[in-house]
């Protein structure tokens, strides 16, 4: 009798004991289980930021391309005295070739796509991840009169080389390049590269002539100031040497004794810059108040509140 109580006793033991065991493992397991979704938790946080940090690091760098491009071209404007023939063209080959008419452009070293893509590559060993992006492709266009925008758009792959996560979307990087300080190429065109004149925007705007005072018109004159008019080019158009209008135009006004200075031929007729370098020579008048040589064309008197006088 007190053997086969004894043989129960052991019996009941070792059920307790697998079932301790079992519970241990169930534990582990549960265990392993949150452990690993919590690696992969952090793992795609981790990520996430990097996708972000990586985001803003395209638009710092295509604002550094996009920089460099535009002073490319004016560069080239003031060597051969001619405008750029199309933009679309001169910003992609500079930013996918880093040349100008298949010469290497110096200036666009560290700044080119590929140079872009091996920089994030680089960052992105650093934490493990693989980066593709394919069929790459770059827009430009002036979204306002002082901002030139270059977005580049590109099939974007980031994955954990362990294959934990992966993203796939269709990157959309833009850049707002203020075109202010860049010179404007119809006047290096026009002087043949005599007269420099930078964009700097007018803090006139609206308010040129006030109750019968000229000052500030006076003073946005000669200070070389650019104002806003949808009638007159954009910087995109200076580049080309296009003075239609656009929405996005900007103007300014030719100083003729600037002109004759440097020995160049001075016209009578309006000053306002995309007149002044055309065919167009609409009626024009004096104002009172401003140099003699200033003379302004019928419409353009209501754009800067002006009186003939």
């Amino acid at each position: 009798m007190p053997a086969k109580i004894s043989n129960k006793k052991a019996q009941v033991f070792t059920l307790i004991a697998i079932a301790l065991i079992g519970l241990v493992f169930v534990s582990f397991s549960i265990y392993s289980v949150a452990e690993q979704r919590h690696s992969v938790k952090t793992r795609i946080s981790t990520m996430e930021g990097f996708l972000n940090s990586i985001e803003l690091n395209l638009q710092r760098q295509i604002y550094i391309s996009g920089f460099r491009i535009i002073f490319l071209a004016e560069d080239e404007i003031t060597k051969n005295g001619e405008y750029i023939t199309n933009v679309d063209t001169f910003f992609n080959e500079a930013f996918f070739q880093g040349t100008v008419a298949g010469q290497s452009a110096d200036i666009m070293l560290g700044a080119t796509y590929n140079d872009l893509i091996a920089s994030i590559k680089d960052k992105a060993k650093k934490i493990n991840v693989d980066i593709v992006m394919s069929n790459p492709s770059i827009t430009i266009s002036q979204v306002d009169p002082w901002h030139v925008k270059m977005t580049l758009f590109a099939d974007f792959v980031m994955s954990d080389k362990s294959k934990l996560a992966k993203w796939e979307k269709q990157q959309q990087i833009s850049a707002y390049i203020p075109v202010s300080k860049f010179e404007d190429p119809v006047y290096t065109v026009n002087t043949i590269a005599l007269i420099s004149k930078k964009i700097i925007q007018t803090p006139h705007e609206g308010q040129y002539v006030v109750e019968g005072n000229s000052a500030n018109l006076l003073d946005h004159v000669n200070s070389d100031y650019y104002s806003f008019n949808s009638d007159a080019p954009s910087f995109l158009k200076r580049l080309q040497g296009d003075l239609t209008a656009d929405e996005n135009g900007i103007e300014s006004f030719v100083n003729s004794n600037k002109l004759s200075t440097q020995g160049l031929p001075v016209y009578d007729k309006s000053k306002i810059d995309h007149i002044y370098f055309s065919s167009l020579n609409p009626n024009n008048c004096y104002v009172a108040g401003m140099p003699s040589w200033f003379r302004i064309d019928d419409t353009h008197l209501i754009k800067y509140n002006a009186t003939c006088g």
